[in-house]
C-alpha cells in the first residue's frame, strides 16, 4: 500500500496518501503513531511483494488510489464510484481474495499501532504527573468534595464493579490471528523500550517482517465453529495474559489515590470491589451446544487457571520473602501454624524447613503453594492430601503472614506484593469468575407443562412446589426438561465443590411474569430435593413492553412466600437485568434507550421505597446499536438512584479483547468505570441528574414516540425482511464460524418464523447493518424525534440545553453521532441498490440526512464528531480503506444475489466472509 516508486515498498507513503485524502487530519496524527503506521505499512508492502510479486502490490495500490479519489471527487462522485466498481469487477476471484486479505491485514496492523499509541499516551500522561481526567484521583477528589471523607468511606464500602464476560459471537478474528497480532505488538513495543542490547531498529524490523509474514500467511477465517469449551479457553487466554495481573494493579492505583505516600504500609482502606462473572459455558439461551456437562467442564477449566495463577504468585512472593527469623521474628500465631503444618504435612513441610531453616515467611508461603497444587489436583479429579477446603482458608494463611510481618515492624513487606496476592485470592477465589446460567423462560414453561401441568403459568402453585411441594419425581420428562434439571443439579454440585459464589445466578431471558421466575425455583427444588442449592433467579427484561411492566412482575414475584424468604436471606439484595439488544431491535434506537432509562428510574424508586438493595445488570453489546459505547459515559447517563455504587455489565466478543487484551488499556478502562460509578453515586450528582430528568423527560418522551413510529414505519413495511436479507450479508454471516451459538433462536424460545426478523438475534442484525455501511440500528428514527422539537420556536436551543445538562441525552447523542460517522451513504447506496426497493432506500436516505443534520445542530459542532477531533480523524483516515473492502464485498454479494450457484457460490460466499473480517477491523466493531 504505497505510492509507486517508494523506497520502502508498500505503505511507504501511506500516511502521506491519507493526508492527501483527509487534508489536515493526518497532520494532527501524533508523530509516533505516524511512524508506527508508516513502518507497518512499509513492512506489509514488502511482505506482499515477496508473497505475490509486484503485480499484487500494484493491484492493491490501484484500488487504494481509486477509493481515495472517490472520497475527494466532490462533483463527480457517481462516476468515481463507477470506476471503483469497474476496477473491482476486473479482478478474478484469486486476485480479489489476495487484495481483500491485504486490506484486512493492513487494518489489523493499524489497529495495533493505535493500541500501542494509546498505551504510550497513557504512560506519558502518568509520567507528567499532572491531573488525569476520569482517574482514581479525580474520583476521590469529586466524592470528597461532594460527600466528605465519611461519604467517601461509605461509598467505598458499597462499591462494586462486575464485568461479566460472555461468548456472544462478535469477535470475528480467529484466535490464531489474535495471537499473531500480540506477537507483533511485542516487537513494536521494543521500538519504544528496547530490552536487550540487540534490540536495535534493524533487529526489530527483521522480527516484525517475520511476524507480519506469519500473519499474512495465516488463514483469516475459521474452518470450524468453536465449541463452548473453545470459547471458555479463549476467555482464559485473556485471564492469563492480563486480568490476573490487572486486578491488583487496579486496586493499588485506587489505594494510591486514597493513601498517597502511605500506600503499601498498612491495610488498604477499601475492600476488593471487582466481581468478575462469566456466561461462557453457562449461557444456553438458544444454544443447544451448552449442556450441564459443558457448565461443569467450564468451571473446571476456570479453577485450573486461577489455581495455577495463585500457586505461581504464592511461590514468587514466597521466594522473595527471604527475611530471617532473627531480623523479623514470626508471631506466635505464625510459629504455631508452622508447627501444625509440620504435623499435618510432615514430608513437604520438613523438606521446605530443611532447605530454608531460618526463613519462616518463605516456609509458610511455599507450603501454601504446595497446598494450592494439591487443591487443584483434588478439584480436577486426582485426590491429593493437604489441599485447602476453600479460598477463605488460603486467605487466612496469607493474612497470617501479613499480620506477623506487620507486627515485626515490616509493614511494607506485609502490604506490598503480598497484598497483591491477597487481592487476587479475594477477587477470584478458587473459581475465577462466578459462572452464570441463562435460559429462555419458554424452556422452563415447557418443563413445567410436562412435569406439573396444573401449575403451568400459576405463580402461587409454582411457589408451593419450590417450597417442597413435589411429591416424588414426575415421569415423562422430555430431553429439554431433563437438561434443565441436570443443569440445576450441576449448579449445586459446583457450589459444593467451589463455594456458593461459583455458580448461583440463573438469568431468565424474556421474563414476562412472576410465573417465569417462580418456575425456576420450582424446578430447582425438584432437581435438588434437599433445598441446598443457593439460587439467585435474575429476571432479564428485554423488549420495550417487558421493560415497561418490569416493576409489576417483580412485585408479584416478591409477594410469593418462597421469593420473600429468599430476598430476606440475601440481605434484601435483588439483581435485575435489562437487555439493550432486543429492545433496540423492537422499538428503535431512541425509544429503546428511553425505555431502558425509564425502567432504571422506576425500578430504582420502587426498590428504595421497599428497602430493597437493587443491583441493575446491564446487558450491553459492543456495537452502539446494542448499547455499546464508552462505559464510563454510560454510567454517568444512568437514571437517578440506579447506580448507587454498583455497576454490573456484560463484556462480549471483540469488546473483551479491546478492553482487556492489553494491561495498560484494561487498567485505564477499569479506572474510568470506577471513576464514573463513584462520581455518579454521590447525592450531588444524583440531584443534578434528577433535576435534568424532571425538566427534559417529557420532551424526550414525545421525541421517542415519533422516533418509534418512524422505526416501525420502516421495519414493518411489507417486504422489509426480504430487503434486509438482500442488501446485507446476513445470510453469509450465518456461515461465519465466530461462535458456538446459532444466529437465530430455535425451539421453545423461538419467537417467530424462520424468515422473520423477530427470531433473528440482535448481534447478527446489528453486524449486518454495520457491514453495509448503514449502521441503521444506531440512529434510525432519531432524526424524526429531534425534528419534532427542532421545528418549534427555540427548539434547537432546547436540544442543545438537553445535550449540555442531561448526561443520558448527551450519551445518547454522542453514540448516535459515532454511528452516523461510521455510516457512509455513498458506499451504502451500492448495497441498498441490490434490494430493488427504491421506496425503502429513499426512506433510509432521507432519515439519514435528517438525523445527521439535527445531531450536528444539537451538538453545535458544525460537523459530525466536531467536538471530538481525534475520533473524527481516525474515522476519516480509515474510510477510504474500508471502502475498498466494501466494494469488494458488494461485488461478491451481487454475484450471489444474481443466482450464482455451486462451487462458484461457495467461493464467493467465502470471499464475502473475508471482507466481513476486514470491514469489521476497519470500523472496529461487529455486533
Amino acid at each position: 500500500m504505497a505510492d509507486n516508486g517508494s523506497a520502502g515498498g508498500a505503505g511507504g507513503s501511506l500516511v502521506a496518501a491519507l493526508g492527501r485524502t483527509a487534508g489536515r487530519a493526518s497532520e494532527e496524527t501524533p508523530a509516533p503513531l505516524r511512524r508506527d503506521v508508516r513502518l507497518l505499512g512499509q513492512l506489509l508492502g514488502r511482505v506482499l511483494e515477496e508473497a505475490g510479486g509486484p503485480e499484487l502490490l500494484e493491484d492493491v495500490e490501484r484500488l487504494r488510489r481509486a477509493t481515495i479519489a472517490l472520497r475527494g471527487a466532490d462533483g463527480g462522485r457517481r462516476r468515481a464510484r463507477a470506476e471503483v466498481a469497474e476496477l473491482v469487477a476486473g479482478f478474478d476471484l484469486d486476485r480479489a481474495e489476495l487484495v481483500a486479505r491485504a486490506f484486512t491485514v493492513y487494518f489489523q496492523l493499524v489497529n495495533l499501532a493505535e493500541e500501542q499509541h494509546r498505551v504510550r499516551t497513557l504512560r506519558e500522561r502518568r509520567q507528567d504527573g499532572g491531573p488525569v481526567r476520569e482517574s482514581f484521583a479525580a474520583a476521590v477528589a469529586e466524592v470528597r468534595e461532594a460527600a466528605g471523607d465519611g461519604g467517601l468511606a461509605g461509598l467505598l464500602e458499597r462499591l462494586e464493579v462486575a464485568p461479566v464476560l460472555t461468548a456472544h459471537p462478535t469477535e470475528a478474528r480467529r484466535r490464531a490471528v489474535v495471537d499473531a497480532l500480540r506477537r507483533i505488538a511485542v516487537e513494536l513495543a521494543r521500538l519504544d523500550a528496547p530490552r536487550l542490547p540487540g534490540d536495535d531498529e534493524a533487529t526489530a524490523t527483521r522480527r516484525l517482517l517475520e511476524e507480519i509474514t506469519g500473519l499474512w500467511r495465516t488463514a483469516q477465517l475459521r474452518r470450524d465453529r468453536p465449541s463452548p469449551l473453545d470459547e471458555v479457553r479463549s476467555v482464559m487466554a485473556v485471564f492469563d495474559a492480563t486480568l490476573f495481573r490487572l486486578v491488583p494493579a487496579t486496586y493499588r492505583s485506587l489505594e494510591q489515590a486514597l493513601a498517597g505516600e502511605a500506600t503499601g504500609t498498612r491495610p488498604p482502606p477499601f475492600r476488593p470491589y471487582l466481581r468478575w462473572g462469566s456466561w461462557v459455558g453457562g449461557d444456553r439461551d438458544g444454544n443447544p451446544n451448552v449442556t450441564a456437562a459443558t457448565t461443569r467442564a467450564a468451571m473446571a477449566i476456570q479453577a485450573d487457571h486461577v489455581l495455577r495463577g495463585l500457586e505461581a504468585v504464592t511461590r514468587r512472593v514466597g521466594h522473595a520473602l527471604t527475611v530471617s527469623a532473627a531480623t523479623t521474628p514470626p508471631s506466635p500465631e505464625l510459629a504455631a501454624s508452622l508447627e501444625r503444618d509440620l504435623a499435618a504435612f510432615p514430608r513437604r513441610a520438613a523438606a521446605i524447613g530443611k532447605r530454608w531453616p531460618d526463613e519462616p515467611y518463605l516456609q509458610k508461603l511455599l507450603l501454601a503453594a504446595e497446598r494450592l497444587a494439591a487443591t487443584r489436583a483434588t478439584l480436577l479429579g486426582t485426590p491429593s492430601d493437604g489441599g485447602y477446603a476453600g479460598a477463605g482458608e488460603f486467605l487466612d494463611d496469607v493474612r497470617l503472614v501479613q499480620a506477623s510481618l506487620a507486627a515485626a515492624g515490616a509493614p511494607r513487606l506485609a502490604y506490598g506484593e503480598l497484598q497483591h496476592l491477597a487481592w487476587q485470592a479475594e477477587t477470584f477465589g478458587f473459581h475465577l469468575a462466578s459462572l452464570e446460567v441463562r435460559q429462555h423462560a419458554a424452556v422452563h414453561a415447557q418443563a413445567i407443562a410436562e412435569l406439573a401441568p396444573g401449575a403451568a403459568g400459576d405463580a402461587a402453585a409454582l411457589d408451593r412446589l419450590a417450597a417442597g411441594g413435589w411429591e416424588g419425581a414426575p415421569a415423562g420428562a422430555g430431553e429439554a426438561t431433563r437438561e434443565v434439571l441436570d443443569t440445576l443439579a450441576v449448579m449445586a454440585e459446583l457450589q459444593a465443590r467451589y463455594g456458593a459464589d461459583a455458580c448461583r445466578r440463573y438469568v431468565v431471558s424474556f421474563s414476562r411474569s412472576a410465573a417465569d421466575l417462580a418456575a425456576v425455583r420450582a424446578l430447582a427444588r425438584l432437581a435438588v430435593p434437599d433445598g441446598q442449592l443457593e439460587l439467585d433467579v435474575v429476571p432479564l427484561f428485554e423488549s420495550r413492553a417487558d421493560l415497561e411492566r418490569a416493576r409489576q412482575v417483580l412485585e408479584k414475584y416478591l409477594d410469593l412466600p418462597t421469593a420473600r424468604a429468599w430476598l430476606e436471606g440475601r440481605g434484601r439484595r435483588l439483581e435485575v437485568m435489562l437487555g439493550y439488544s432486543d429492545s433496540a431491535k423492537d422499538a428503535g434506537f431512541l425509544a429503546a434507550n428511553l425505555a431502558l432509562y425509564r425502567a432504571q428510574s422506576e425500578l430504582a424508586a420502587w426498590a428504595a421505597g421497599r428497602g430493597i438493595d437493587l443491583v441493575l445488570f446491564h446487558g450491553r453489546g459492543g456495537a452502539l446499536g446494542r448499547g455499546g459505547g464508552p462505559a464510563g459515559r454510560a454510567v454517568r447517563g444512568q437514571a437517578p438512584g440506579s447506580v448507587a455504587g454498583r455497576f454490573k455489565v456484560t463484556e462480549q466478543g471483540e469488546v473483551i479483547y479491546a478492553r482487556y487484551g492489553n494491561l495498560a488499556i484494561g487498567h485505564r478502562h477499569l479506572e474510568q468505570v470506577t471513576n464514573a460509578v463513584l462520581g455518579a453515586s454521590t447525592a450531588k450528582a444524583q440531584e443534578a441528574v434528577a433535576a435534568a430528568e424532571a425538566r427534559y423527560l417529557p420532551t424526550a418522551t414525545a421525541m421517542a414516540t415519533a422516533a418509534e413510529a418512524a422505526w416501525r414505519g420502516l421495519v414493518e413495511r411489507d417486504g422489509f425482511a426480504e430487503f434486509f436479507a438482500t442488501v446485507t450479508p446476513i445470510k453469509e454471516l450465518g456461515l461465519l464460524q465466530i461462535g458456538s451459538r446459532p444466529a437465530r433462536r430455535d425451539g421453545p424460545g423461538k419467537a417467530g418464523g424462520a424468515g422473520d426478523l423477530v427470531d433473528l438475534r440482535a448481534i447478527p442484525w446489528v453486524f449486518a447493518w454495520s457491514q453495509n455501511r448503514c449502521n441503521l440500528p444506531g440512529w434510525y428514527g432519531l432524526g424524526t424525534g429531534l425534528e419534532l422539537v427542532a421545528h418549534r420556536r427555540g427548539g434547537v436551543e432546547l436540544l442543545r440545553e438537553m445535550y449540555r445538562q442531561w448526561p443520558f441525552f448527551r450519551s445518547l447523542i454522542e453514540n448516535a453521532e459515532m454511528s452516523l460517522a461510521k455510516a457512509d451513504p455513498l458506499v451504502a447506496e451500492s448495497y441498498l441498490a441490490l434490494g430493488g426497493r427504491p421506496d425503502l432506500v429513499a426512506a433510509i436516505r432521507e432519515e439519514f440526512r435528517r438525523t445527521r443534520v439535527l445531531v450536528t445542530e444539537t451538538t453545535g459542532a458544525g460537523r459530525l464528531l466536531g467536538h471530538r477531533p481525534v475520533l473524527r480523524q481516525a474515522v476519516e483516515l480509515r474510510n477510504p480503506y474500508v471502502d475498498a473492502l466494501s466494494f469488494l464485498q458488494v461485488r461478491f454479494l451481487t454475484d450471489l444475489r444474481n443466482g450464482l450457484s455451486g462451487a462458484e457460490a461457495a467461493r464467493a460466499a467465502g470471499l464475502v466472509l473475508l471482507t466481513v473480517n476486514g470491514v469489521a477491523a476497519g470500523l472496529q466493531n461487529t455486533g
